[in-house]
């Protein structure tokens, strides 16, 4: 059940734990846990549901994954009420990991204050701050990243994605000397950042796509197919996020650039 819904399929997962003669808090949980990681979060509430009329209690992973598919689905009024129904209807004491998923939730819609306060309740961690500073890069708030970026490198110098997170917000704020000087500062404590890495199994056979990544047999055909799909969405709407890109460069030159992640490689391939 776990393994075909973090491969993201759900029908399969739903087959085997349908099959069950048996199922248990484990496999119930497994299931739950596929829903949110696939964002969806009626049928994982439902899910939590069916398994309370089966006489089975919720224990602290379940109301991780719940907190998870609230977090994915943006429902901020939902997260609270199973966050205060943990202690309150189960007893059950909320962790650092649910502590992280309501920070994760907050952040994303925008209650960055919110999180804050709820982050500086509990021991630090590096995965809720991380997550706030995420929030700070979307909505802009550079006080707050400051702060967030602090918090991480206290706890991690090396934390490679702060740094990279803290130079996107000074650069989206045009600050562009205070970005120079994180990148700066990150060369200095030598924290490099992983080229992203994207796996595509087409044909039985698996393709592995990096960051601006020129290596594939069919590169050329790739690149074309990026170009058509940026053309149609364009078409649609889009509007390319050119401030993503640090380096001072040309708009073209940054368009083109976002399109070398690896997952849009893969897609294209």
């Amino acid at each position: 059940v776990d393994m075909y819904a973090k491969c993201g399929s759900l029908e399969e997962a739903r087959k085997v734990f349908d099959k069950l003669p048996n199922r248990t808090v484990v496999s119930w949980c497994a299931m739950i846990a596929g829903y949110a990681w696939c964002g969806n979060y009626r049928l994982a509430v439902q899910c939590l549901e069916d398994m309370r009329q089966q006489g089975l209690r919720p224990v602290d992973v379940t109301f991780t994954s719940i907190l998870s598919a609230c977090s994915h689905a943006g429902l901020v009024d939902e997260g609270r009420r199973f966050f205060k129904s943990m202690m309150e209807e189960h007893g059950i004491t909320p962790g650092v990991e649910h502590y992280n998923c309501m920070v994760d939730l907050l952040s994303r819609a925008g209650h960055l204050n919110e999180a804050e306060n709820l982050l500086q309740t509990v021991q630090p961690d590096i995965i809720g701050w991380t997550s706030l500073l995420t929030a700070c890069r979307t909505y802009g708030n550079v006080e707050l990243g400051r702060r967030c970026f602090e918090q991480v490198v206290r706890l991690d110098p090396n934390h490679a994605a702060a740094y990279v997170l803290m130079s996107n917000i000074y650069a989206n704020a045009c600050m562009w000397e205070d970005a120079n000087k994180i990148e700066e500062l990150r060369k200095c404590v030598g924290a490099w950042k992983k080229p992203g890495r994207a796996w595509i199994e087409v044909n039985n056979k698996v393709h592995e796509f990096v960051v601006g990544d020129k290596s594939h047999p069919q590169s050329v055909e790739i690149e074309a197919e990026l170009k058509r799909l940026s053309r149609q969405m364009k078409d649609g709407g889009y509007v390319p996020q050119l401030s993503l890109v640090l380096q001072r460069m040309p708009d073209m030159d940054k368009e083109d650039a976002l399109c070398g992640h690896c997952e849009k490689l893969a897609i294209a391939f």
